[in-house]
């Protein structure tokens, strides 16, 4: 699984890579980056926002349905089956498309916690020897994920660049990208290749953290309430709105500032979108257009249905009234 999203990871790392071309700045390739990558899963999203619209919208009749057959399951599935047949509806028809998006996220993670090999393209090999060779300078001290090695490196490469080893090992222009690259990290004051626990719960950094759990509740609030599914939330689904979001903070703490970074980035860039796409496929708008396409449906088959006319029958019925009036 890991070789997957390495490989997501690499292609999204050309298109990292390019954002930072211009700009010049990694905090600044981020937001251009989280933008673009929207941009390509847009038709999934919307996809998606569609899916989650007519869920809500049927809650309301699969709940009926559970009630009027609260004592047979196996009928309860039978009818939610044709509820989702008469409604040209799939019960696994949004599975494809959150699954593309989730891969693609782990790939965005992967560009963003390996720059040297899946950003900047260097062989693996040699990133593998350059670690190896810095876990051996006295008074080194990695953020203590593993997982974010590379962006360690990038923090300690300046310090190291004339080294004999390092120079035997990179081209002088590879160098020179490399320092280029891990001194862009640095955006509204704030270092992205440092771990906000390296500075203490009082620091600024704290920030980090912070806004990357703040951002993750509200995206996913505002978004239930817009698509109409907050009622479905229950239980534990209710108490993990903000576990994961905790988790998340908790990561965003511990590791260099840059995943977090984007982390908040991609919540707010979505929950924007969320807010365009309520504008047209909100609950409401799509219960109007199925309804009224269903309207439209019936009367199609209705006009399709072949009318009989026997005119025996009806001059049998006549003459009876006739036989009765003489009576």
């Amino acid at each position: 699984m890991m070789q997957i999203f390495g490989f997501f990871g690499s292609i999204l790392g050309y298109v990292l890579w390019a954002a930072w071309y211009i700009v010049r700045n990694f905090g600044a390739a981020i937001i251009i980056f989280t933008i673009l990558i929207k941009l390509v899963l847009f038709p999934f999203t919307v996809k998606q926002q569609k899916t989650m619209a007519k869920n809500a919208r049927m809650q309301k009749k699969q709940q009926e349905i559970r009630e009027k057959y609260a004592n047979n399951r196996q009928k309860q599935q039978e009818e939610i089956q044709k509820l989702y047949e008469r409604e040209n509806m799939s019960m696994t028809g949004g599975c494809l498309t959150s699954i593309i998006p989730m891969l693609i996220m782990f790939g965005i993670i992967y560009s963003v916690a390996f720059p040297l090999t899946n950003t900047l393209h260097i062989d693996a090999n040699r990133v593998s020897q350059l670690s190896s060779y810095v876990n051996t300078i006295p008074g080194y001290i990695p953020s203590g994920n593993s997982f974010y090695a590379e962006i360690d490196l990038l923090r300690i490469f300046p310090s190291i660049a004339n080294a004999s080893f390092i120079t035997g090992l990179f081209t002088p222009a590879e160098i020179q990208n490399i320092i280029d690259f891990g001194g862009s990290f640095n955006l509204f004051g704030f270092d992205l290749l440092s771990a906000p626990n390296g500075f203490g719960l009082l620091s600024v950094y704290i920030l980090i953290p912070v806004l990357c759990f703040v951002t993750s509740v509200i995206s996913q609030v505002i978004t239930m309430r817009i698509n109409g599914t907050q009622h479905m939330q229950q239980g534990c689904m209710k108490i993990m709105i903000y576990v994961l979001p905790l988790f998340s903070a908790w990561i965003a703490y511990t590791v260099p500032a840059a995943v977090g970074f984007y982390w908040i980035m991609s919540y707010l860039i979505t929950l924007l979108q969320s807010l365009v796409l309520a504008k047209f496929y909100n609950p409401v708008s799509i219960t109007a257009k199925s309804e009224a396409q269903h309207v439209a449906l019936l009367e199609l088959k209705e006009a399709q249905v072949p009318r009989i006319y026997a005119p025996s029958s009806v001059n049998k019925g006549n003459n009876k009234n006739n036989k009765n009036k003489k009576k």
